[in-house]
Parts: C-alpha cells; sequence; structure tokens
C-alpha cells in the first residue's frame, strides 16, 4: 500500500461510522435516495461502518444534470429535503439549481477555511461574493459569524465604498474573488486613500483559480492569502492551510475523486470530485460535482486534493459563475435580427472578460441589436458584456460553439 493509498484509507476510515448512521437514516426518510440505492443493490449490510465507503462505490454517481431534471420533475427538491427539515432560505444557481440553506449555525461549514487564514473574533470581514439569488454570499457570511468575526456585506460592485470601507473601518480579513481583491486593492491606490489606514492582513479566495502570480501581487499587500473549494450544493469541500499545499478536505463530507466512466473512487489520476454529505435533512449522496482533480499527499501526511483541475462537460467558471451553454442559448437564440453568436471569454490583468460577438442579419441597426444582446445577457446569464458586432465569427466554418474559453492561467 502507497502512503497515498494509506492515507486515504485512513481518512475514510475517520469518517465511516458517521458515514454509516447518516446513509442508514437518510436512506430511511428519502425516497429517491432509497431508490438509487435499491437500484445500485445496496443493502443495509453493505452500509455497516465497515464496508459503507465500499458499499457507496458502487453507487452510481448523482451528476448536476440529473439532480436539475429531478427537481423539474419534483420541484423545488427532487425530493430529497427531509419532512420536517428546518428550512431558512432557498436560493438558485445557474441551471437552474434550487438549494436550501438549513438551519444551524455554518450550515455550508466554512468556518475552519476562514480559521486557517487566521480569522477570528477579532476580525471584521469584508465579504465580497453575491447576496442575490445564488448563494455565496450568505455562505461566507455564516461562515465569519461562526468564527465570531463581524461581517461587512460588501457584495460585488460599489467598489468606491468598498475601498472606503476598508479605511475607515479598519477591515481586517476578506471573502471574495482573488480577482475582485485584487480589483478592490487597486481601488484603494486609485483613489488615494493613506496606506497606513490598510489593515487588510489575510484573504480566503474562492471560485476562480489563483495562479502564482496574482498570489504574488495580493501578497504585496495582503500577508497571508489562501485558497478553497466548494460548490452551492455542497458548500466547503476542500481548503488550503498554506499556500500551494494542496486542500485539505472539509468536515461533515466524504470528498472522493472517482474515475469519469465508472464512478468508482481513484487513489492515482485524474477523476471527478464527488461528495457525500454527512446530514440527513438534505442528503446529497455521491454527488459529482463537474470538477476534476487528483489526490496528493500534503506535507503533514494527510491526502489533499490537488486544487480544480478542470470541468467535466460544457460548462465554464466565469468570475465565479458557472456559464451552461445552454443557459447562453435560451438567452439569445431567437433575438430578433441576430443571425449568429458566440460568447468568448478572457482573462485580462487577473479579471475574467466576457465579450458577445454578434452577426446581424441584413438591414439590422447594429447599435439596437448590441442594446438588445447585451440586455439580454444581463437578464438571462446575470453577467456584464461586451457585444462586438462582427461580420462572420472568425475561425468558424460550420455551427460556432456558444462559449470559446481563451484565458490562460499561467
Amino acid at each position: 500500500m502507497s502512503a497515498l493509498e494509506g492515507a486515504l484509507h485512513s481518512y475514510a476510515a475517520g469518517l465511516a461510522t458517521a458515514l454509516s448512521a447518516s446513509v442508514l437514516r437518510a436512506g430511511r426518510g428519502c425516497a429517491p435516495l432509497a431508490a438509487r440505492l435499491a437500484a445500485a443493490g445496496i443493502g443495509q449490510g453493505d452500509l455497516t461502518p465497515e464496508g459503507v465507503v465500499a458499499g457507496l462505490g458502487r453507487l452510481p454517481v448523482l451528476s448536476k444534470d440529473e439532480l436539475m431534471a429531478a427537481q423539474h420533475a419534483d420541484p423545488p427538491f427532487g425530493g430529497l429535503l427531509a419532512e420536517g427539515a428546518s428550512l431558512r432560505r432557498v436560493y438558485q444557481s445557474p441551471g437552474p439549481i434550487y438549494e436550501p440553506q438549513l438551519d444551524g449555525a455554518d450550515p455550508w461549514r466554512w468556518a475552519p477555511a476562514l480559521r486557517a487564514c487566521g480569522m477570528g473574533q477579532d476580525d471584521l470581514v469584508l465579504n465580497c461574493f453575491g447576496y442575490h439569488l445564488s448563494p455565496a454570499g450568505a455562505m461566507f457570511d455564516e461562515g465569519a459569524l461562526a468564527v465570531g468575526a463581524r461581517v461587512l456585506p460588501g457584495g460585488i460592485g460599489n467598489q468606491d465604498l468598498q475601498a472606503r470601507a476598508v479605511a475607515d473601518l479598519g477591515v481586517t480579513a476578506y471573502t471574495g474573488l482573488p480577482s475582485y481583491l485584487k480589483a478592490v486593492i487597486d481601488r484603494y491606490a486609485e483613489l488615494g486613500l493613506p496606506w497606513e489606514r490598510w489593515r487588510l492582513a489575510m484573504a480566503m479566495v474562492t471560485a476562480e483559480p489563483l495562479p502564482d502570480s496574482l498570489r504574488a501581487t495580493l501578497r504585496e499587500r495582503v500577508p497571508t492569502v489562501l485558497m478553497a473549494y466548494g460548490t452551492a450544493e455542497a458548500g466547503l469541500i476542500g481548503y488550503e492551510t498554506e499556500p500551494g499545499g494542496g486542500l485539505v478536505p472539509g468536515d461533515g463530507l466524504l470528498v472522493q475523486v472517482c474515475d469519469l466512466t465508472t464512478g468508482e473512487p481513484l487513489v492515482e489520476g485524474e477523476g471527478q470530485v464527488v461528495v457525500t454529505l454527512l446530514r440527513t435533512d438534505y442528503p446529497l449522496v455521491r454527488f459529482g460535482t463537474g470538477d476534476l482533480s487528483a489526490w496528493q499527499l500534503g506535507p503533514d501526511g494527510r491526502p489533499r486534493l490537488a486544487g480544480v483541475l478542470g470541468r467535466v462537460g460544457a460548462a465554464i467558471k466565469v468570475r465565479g459563475m458557472f456559464l451552461h451553454p445552454r443557459q447562453a442559448a435560451a438567452a439569445l437564440d431567437g433575438t430578433p435580427g441576430l443571425a449568429a453568436w458566440r460568447l468568448i471569454v478572457d482573462r485580462v490583468d487577473h479579471r475574467d472578460e466576457l465579450t458577445c460577438q454578434v452577426v446581424p442579419a441584413e438591414g439590422v441597426d447594429h447599435e439596437e441589436l448590441a442594446a438588445t444582446v447585451g440586455q439580454r445577457i444581463r437578464s438571462g446569464l446575470r453577467f456584464g458584456s461586451t457585444v462586438e458586432v462582427v461580420d462572420a465569427l472568425e475561425g468558424v466554418d460550420g455551427p460556432a460553439s456558444p462559449l470559446l474559453d481563451r484565458r490562460s492561467w499561467d
């Protein structure tokens, strides 16, 4: 047995008792999960603490598309929300997928990631994740409160006000996109605010890659910048405890890296990140995140995820939010006067830039078409975009791919 295999065995064994109890109880109270287990031939005898990890390894992975289909057939949560579960809020992520915020402190379990950055009761956290529809803002708000910190709910936008608040209020910590932290730092400098009043010393960033070059730039003003990884459905999945050391699996869930074809858990090589939540009121069991990763040994000998290495399927992340080709088509197909289109994602100065190239039909007013397309992107996709009117989509001989990702993360 290799050192990595031994570390993964110890990791799974440490969760086995809680995992067994959670899945057995959830299977009794959640008809869709019970049906999945029965279809895979997994009975109670396969879900004992001694056999639960291997037993669940035979359960087909539940994809995001399957979760969306289940929610469409049995709204709003596909039958997964347990009867009597205490529900505080409901969110909508691109897809759409609806996510429940369940009762209790820090329900998405982000507190360990914030503690790893050093955040605690003496800190004021500028939370620059969105507070509308998608759950990211609430996730980190709850996590910051759980470590005893106070929260400035910055959201996205109003960077002038956010930069001034950093100076006026003595903000000490940040949660949000790494590119957005750079934008706040740049705006602070552009406004001529005094650096002697800059107290922001730690940041937990997520939802987009953190290349070494960007981390180095951020650390010129923010000494501690650590990366974490999670999803709207599962909450925290993994987090850094030191820069570049890999992601420690989060608490309250089993994390696996699974073969893309068979769904079997892997020790070596890339696969899909698959998670099982250890809670029975919303039992996501063997849920496929759609993200690719691999296991590595951390400096402490524990298994760690090697970051997010790519995506399964056609969706891409832009400014921390998923963009699906089918969503783009739903927003733009059928636009009067629009003959062809595609969305292009570039990376400019560590920030995602979205451009929509449009080919107008004959005789269509270009400015009116550009305005209409821009409005449809904002309302249908929740992104701002530059609209570029072109005669043809360059390099496209047949039907254009709706999304073209030209970003480099070097």
